[in-house]
């Protein structure tokens, strides 16, 4: 084990701060990162309050990691020192299980392992990208082909990218398909940007008549502020899909009745409350569903960041400095990033 620098949360009321960390050594199939960046999720924001009732302290978050390859354990083989590489939400699962063998690894029958907060079930606590380094078996660490200069934006793409990417692929987003986009902010604009480069017709759905520029910008060809009744009414029964990202507590019968026949919304916002109950005839009179999707697996995974390479897709960010992170955290309340923080760990002293 190594001691290494990071910055956690003690307490749910705790602000983050400096502390040490043990990493392990790379063993045989383990690859070591120098991180360089780290984006910041709302998930962070969420583990460090314990705002999902389930944190273990101390607490460091952070899975949208880009780093330098600094150590290969001798059975690595897709990996060298001095490769720029990129890990996600997961470190671990099973690797057993139907799902994961499908490369599904985010379905683990036994609960995939996080990057931070131990696994899913329960288990040993494990510490994210706020840190200077992090070792990860190499079937969890992913190549970036993103140009060097880019490394800052391609890292919320390891949640961000990867949580709408994989339901707009699942759900077959594509050429004729008008999808709905519920949200711009740091997963919302990603799936606009991922929408459009499948070829859909893209609608965002915004409170926030200041986002509306940026939302064309980003790819969508229509853009409708939803408390606007008589603009949002212009769309109801109109949609092949729906991605909703917004992740506090809303009327989802609203936006499900913007679904054609046989059409289904996936919500990937992930409230600390529950949203109102559902009405099951905004259901029932159109067979719609009503689905969720969560990030993807190490293959889609890769997947994604090739496909984001090819289509020149990054994420629009703002780089801060380690220690600026709880003012991140109060400002991310506010919706006040255009549209991920991402830390630059070159600040961190």
């Amino acid at each position: 084990m190594t001691k290494v620098k990071a910055y956690g949360a003690k307490t749910a009321t705790s602000p983050l701060t400096l502390i040490e960390i043990d990493r392990k050594d790379p063993v045989a199939d383990d690859v070591k990162l120098e991180i360089l960046y780290c984006g910041v999720c709302h998930s962070d924001l969420h583990t460090a309050r314990n705002e999902w009732k389930n944190t273990q302290y101390p607490s460091v978050p952070g899975h949208e990691v880009v780093g330098k390859v600094v150590a290969v354990g001798n059975k690595v083989t897709k990996f060298k020192v001095g490769d720029f590489a990129g890990v996600g939400c997961m470190v671990d699962s099973c690797g057993k299980c139907g799902s994961c063998h499908d490369g599904e690894e985010q379905y683990c029958d036994n609960g995939f392992t996080g990057t931070y907060n131990g696994p899913v079930f329960g288990g040993e606590n494990t510490f994210g990208g706020y840190s200077k380094s992090i070792t990860v078996k190499e079937s969890f660490v992913f190549k970036i082909k993103h140009s060097e200069k880019e490394l800052a934006s391609v890292a919320p793409l390891l949640c961000a990218g990867i949580t709408l990417y994989s339901p707009l692929k699942h759900w077959q987003v594509g050429p004729g398909k008008k999808v709905g986009i519920v949200g711009l902010g740091g997963l919302g604009h990603m799936g606009v940007k991922i929408a459009s480069a499948m070829g859909a017709h893209v609608v965002l759905f915004t409170t926030s008549k200041n986002k509306m520029q940026d939302g064309l910008k980003f790819g969508a060809k229509e853009v409708c502020i939803s408390s606007d009744e008589k603009e949002f009414a212009k769309y109801v029964g109109q949609l092949d899909f729906i991605v909703n990202t917004v992740a506090m507590p809303h009327n989802l019968d609203a936006f499900l009745n913007l679904l054609k026949k046989d059409s289904t919304m996936a919500l990937v916002g992930a409230p600390a409350d529950p949203h109102p109950s559902t009405q099951v005839f905004s259901l029932i009179f159109k067979r719609r569903s009503l689905a969720g999707s969560l990030i993807g697996g190490t293959t889609e995974t890769q997947e994604m960041l090739d496909f984001c390479a090819k289509h020149k897709i990054v994420s629009d960010i703002e780089i801060i400095k380690m220690d600026y992170i709880n003012t991140a955290y109060d400002r991310m309340l506010k919706s006040d990033v255009k549209y991920r923080f991402v830390i630059d760990m070159k600040s961190f002293s």
